[in-house]
């Protein structure tokens, strides 16, 4: 991986010094650089995202179980052996998604077209757990994690019932244990936007996990809003998908993961989809991982790093204003202790006791926000820097603004 330097600071006749924040208050972390997640759909053929990210998830690569194992004594390990160790020579820890049906082994091959016909279908449990043994036993090491399913509240996915998926999911789990005691279970994602199909597979899904003493390590959803939403939406969802794991008594030792997010994705039913681009592209991507330090979302996925296509509204490719605004908030954000608090105008404060900072945006409404003492310099995420002045009030909308010192933003543009 290269971590891109997106924009010198302009020069500025600003001395470093310290804001005024009470060490007391930086509680949690610091953030890994496993929180920036990524889809890179060639990775198979060495593509190298020009942004720091820092872990990869193995979806829609040409690497699915139906392309892997083509019949029941036929393995093409070639295709996934080659994404993996690109992805290991990156330093990024992969995330596999042992899912979906290959027609062999498919129960009903009508249900599901994707990535081959009966993709949807619940596969033969023996099928299933001589997968896992294979897929396990081969690489080991060089996987760090396993996701059940993609997307199982959904018939493009997955047409079997929870209790069918929660199956999966503890024969899985007992196999990953064996075989790689240290990997990470993640159970089967779900898109919370569509949310009648959302209500109807994840608390039941939940409600057999429970029953089967929680074989997971990480619950998952996908964080897209409707074709016209915003991060907003997307924080509404994460609270829906919180409030249903309460209720099912989801132990706190459980991480969150948000395994795909864009904006602009059409739908559902008739919402159009659209182009999101400029300095709103940067804001969004920017805001979708400072939202999760806001509402304990443990990793996000950013989907995908590809050509820009009429899929999903954010593009991030070198020099995209998604990909700078990835970019900066991964040099704000990661190595940070942070306490965050939510309101009108949410506050995020960062950095260590020695360097702390503050980096202040809003979801909804917007509202206004005094700099902090001696802080000399403000940043947007487009990274366009500009002189503040201690104690003078500042406009804030849903563009993130990282108030610190010229030496310190110097130090981030470094990974330091």
């Amino acid at each position: 991986m290269r971590r891109a330097l997106i924009a010198s600071l302009s020069a500025l006749a600003v001395a470093g010094s310290v804001i005024s924040i009470a060490p007391a208050a930086l509680a949690d972390g610091p953030v890994s650089t496993t929180q920036f997640g990524m889809h890179v759909p060639a990775i198979a053929n060495g593509e190298d995202p020009g942004v720091t990210y820092g872990a990869i998830r193995l979806w829609d690569s040409g690497v699915a179980w139906g392309q892997v194992q083509q019949t029941k004594s036929r393995f093409w390990w070639n295709g996934l052996d080659a994404a993996i160790s690109n992805a290991n020579s990156q330093g990024a820890p992969t995330l596999y998604v042992l899912g979906s049906t290959p027609k062999w082994a498919a129960t009903n091959v009508k249900q599901g077209k994707y990535p081959n016909k009966g993709a949807a279908s619940m596969p033969k449990m023996k099928d299933w757990k001589k997968w896992v043994t294979a897929v396990t036993q081969r690489y080991g090491d060089s996987i760090d994690s396993y996701q059940i399913w993609n997307e199982a509240n959904l018939t493009t996915f997955w047409e079997g019932t929870p209790q069918q998926m929660a199956q999966l999911t503890q024969q899985a789990y007992k196999i990953i244990r064996s075989n790689d005691p240290t990997a990470k279970v993640v159970a089967a994602s779900s898109t919370v936007r569509l949310e009648k199909s959302y209500q109807k597979f994840f608390p039941a899904y939940l409600k057999e996990l429970k029953k089967m003493n929680w074989p997971v390590d990480v619950i998952s959803f996908h964080g897209y809003p409707s074709g016209t939403g915003t991060p907003a939406d997307r924080a509404a969802a994460i609270e829906l998908t919180k409030a249903d794991m309460k209720q099912a008594n989801v132990p706190a030792s459980k991480e969150l993961w948000d395994t795909e997010v864009n904006y602009g994705i059409k739908g559902p039913g008739s919402v159009p989809g659209r182009q999101i681009t400029g300095a709103t592209a940067a804001a969004w991507t920017a805001q979708t991982y400072l939202d999760n330090l806001l509402y304990g979302v443990d990793r996000a996925y950013w989907y995908y790093w590809y050509p820009q296509n009429n899929l999903l509204g954010i593009t991030l490719q070198n020099g995209t204003p998604g990909a700078v605004g990835y970019q900066t908030a991964e040099n704000w954000i990661t190595g940070s202790y942070y306490s965050c608090t939510a309101g009108s105008v949410n506050v995020c404060q960062l950095g260590d006791n020695n360097n702390p900072e503050v980096v202040v945006w809003s979801g909804k409404s917007g509202g206004t926000y005094t700099v902090p003492a001696s802080a000399t310099v403000q940043c947007d995420a487009l990274n366009t820097c500009t002189p503040v002045v201690p104690g003078s009030t500042v406009t804030i909308g849903s563009m993130p603004l990282w108030f610190g010192t010229a030496a310190k933003n110097a130090l981030n543009q470094n990974g330091q």
